[in-house]
């Protein structure tokens, strides 16, 4: 490259840092949309409101929520993977857009998306999930519904927000676990596979305490175990699967993406009002009435946690195989 080749270049990256910065500047000057991969009523919708009212405080502009449910999310996580990278389209996630494009490589189908086209911005809650039933079912612990499930390998169901989304794979870790066999419905997100529960479509679903907290205060449900290392404070007297015999654990978290691409400014405009937002009372009371605890991780930290979650879940799910 001669001198007057390379001048040019110079100038024309300086013009363009001089214009990334002058829109960092005035970011936001319009409505934000947050893209929810689920229907409403799910762990990633209920997180999403309240931190998006509160990270409305903080920037000055309104955060509007886009439902885009179905496949496991992968609609919704294909749509945010190719909006524009100018900081207007961020998404909350959770552990399915890890599993999804993995079991996308296990079933040898083509991959909607990749977690490469994201950028980590942070993540809020981290939450265990839990076996739940209908309070009126025969089964008061595990052990009774382990009995049924094996007794009649293939009729008892379960209710997921999709195939591999990530209520399907916690469901799976605890079946392989248990070696039981039973029948999987999917559905568009979280506020439908429960309501599947409460209706009797369904026989049992895997959530977070937080997703059915209102259910179970109402009486309608009734939590047999939990998917965690160590038992939930909230729920003292619920055992881990570990417990009792069947191992394996699944953490259902929520965190916040924008396309790779977003320019860098931009990228930590909305990791300050995010940080700002997890400390704000609309979004700790919002938590605190789901008896979600926020496990906040800034951008780094919370791209490593994706790495290792990623290894974590590739060998889960890879030893499973092929998921119907």
């Amino acid at each position: 490259m001669n001198l007057k080749n390379l001048a040019s270049v110079v100038i024309a990256t300086a013009a363009a840092l001089t214009t990334i910065g002058a829109v960092a500047q005035t970011f936001p000057d319009r409505l934000l949309t947050v893209i929810v991969p689920f229907t409403p009523g799910g762990v990633s919708d209920v997180t999403a409101r309240p931190l998006a009212a509160a990270m409305a405080a903080n920037l000055g502009q309104s955060l509007v929520i886009e439902n885009k449910g179905g496949a496991g999310g992968a609609i919704g996580m294909a749509a945010a993977a190719k909006a524009k990278p100018d900081g207007y389209t961020l998404m909350m996630a959770l552990p399915s857009m890890i599993s999804i494009p993995i079991s996308d490589r296990i079933s040898g189908r083509p991959s909607t998306f990749q977690i490469n086209q994201f950028k980590p911005i942070a993540r809020l809650t981290a939450d265990p999930t839990v076996l739940a039933v209908r309070t009126e079912s025969r089964w008061k612990t595990v052990a009774d519904f382990v009995r049924d499930v094996r007794a009649k390998p293939g009729t008892i169901s379960y209710s997921t927000s999709g195939l591999y989304g990530t209520t399907h794979v916690a469901m799976e870790i605890l079946a392989h676990a248990a070696n039981l066999s039973m029948v999987h419905v999917p559905y568009s997100g979280g506020g439908q596979q429960v309501n599947a529960l409460i209706a009797g479509h369904v026989d049992a679903t895997m959530q977070t305490p937080g997703a059915i907290a209102g259910q179970i205060a109402a009486g309608k449900l009734r939590i047999l175990a939990s998917m965690s290392r160590d038992r939930v404070p909230s729920l003292p007297d619920v055992p881990t699967a570990a417990e009792l015999g069947f191992n394996g654990e699944f953490y259902l978290w929520t965190g916040l993406f924008v396309p790779t691409g977003t320019p860098e400014p931009i990228v930590n405009r909305l990791r300050a009002s995010v940080k700002e937002a997890s400390s704000h009372s609309i979004f700790k009371t919002s938590m605190a009435a789901l008896n979600t605890p926020v496990q906040y991780l800034d951008s780094d930290d919370f791209a490593r946690f994706i790495v290792e979650d990623t290894k974590r879940l590739d060998t889960v799910l890879t030893s499973m195989g092929e998921i119907k």
